[in-house]
């Protein structure tokens, strides 16, 4: 059977593909199998990848809410824009997760022009630059020419010495975060100048994806017991993580939300959380 991916190219349908993503939220080879058989009684030729996803997201969330939590996390990073801002918090707890000290929306001055840096880290006396390129479309790719313009920036400030956490630091690294994937042609050009990439499937044992699976780095956006402006409403109290919510139910209660909601949306958490 063929279906149709968001670019718009046609595939066969692969049930192991869908398989494994399941399995990976947490539902039991049981569950994953009733429904993988209820997605295959109702698909059809031509169907999108995106009705796909949808119907599993919807069976998951009946059997349990952060299985289908889990499984939305790559849209949850999405939603963390439009702007980007959000992203780029996000992407300083995971590295603060890291034992790193951060610094978001950083000015310094470069040789030439001065640089607004997403994210500054730091880690054994050595500090890094981090540039997040955000992608609202689900299809778009960061090519050669990001980490090519990214390069000329990081060379810009290198050399030169600045006021960060003492008088007297240098930036000595250089990382590029995106939340969708990189371009064949942006992984050599990156590796050849000594720049490190970070994006959903990029390094293959380190990404996005595994990061958030391991340390439990879970978006508030990707919680199906809040709606979309409740979600909203908490990044703007910078709250960024799952985690952040857990035994702080006052972040809770100042978005509105009733006892009997503030429980239900705290056991979503601690099972994503794996806090119970």
């Amino acid at each position: 059977m063929k279906i149709v991916k968001h670019s718009g190219n046609i595939v066969d349908y692969n049930p192991s593909k869908l398989r494994q993503s399941l399995l990976k939220s947490g539902a039991s080879n049981r569950q994953v199998e009733t429904i993988l058989k209820t997605i295959e009684e109702e698909i059809y030729e031509g169907i999108s990848t995106k009705q796909i996803y949808k119907m599993a997201f919807s069976l998951l969330k009946k059997i349990c809410n952060s299985h289908a939590a889990r499984y939305n996390l790559k849209e949850a990073i999405r939603l963390l824009g439009p702007a980007g801002f959000f992203f780029e918090k996000y992407i300083a707890r995971l590295f603060a997760a890291e034992k790193y000290q951060t610094l978001t929306n950083f000015i310094l001055q470069g040789k030439c022009v001065s640089h607004e840096i997403d994210v500054l880290i730091k880690k054994d006396n050595s500090i890094a630059m981090v540039e997040c390129k955000f992608h609202m479309g689900k299809d778009a790719n960061s090519d050669v020419k990001v980490p090519m313009y990214i390069l000329s920036r990081f060379n810009d400030l290198k050399d030169r010495r600045h006021i960060i956490y003492t008088r007297n630091d240098k930036v000595l690294d250089c990382w590029i975060v995106t939340n969708n994937r990189f371009t064949a042609d942006a992984i050599a050009f990156a590796k050849c100048s000594k720049l490190n990439l970070l994006s959903w499937n990029y390094p293959e044992k380190n990404n996005l994806k595994t990061k958030n699976d391991s340390n439990h780095l879970y978006p508030v956006t990707c919680l199906t017991t809040l709606s979309l402006s409740e979600k909203d409403k908490l990044l703007v109290l910078d709250v960024i993580l799952v985690k952040e919510i857990i035994n702080n139910s006052e972040c809770l209660e100042r978005i509105g939300l009733s006892p009997n909601r503030i429980q239900n949306v705290l056991k979503e958490a601690s099972e994503l959380c794996e806090y119970i």
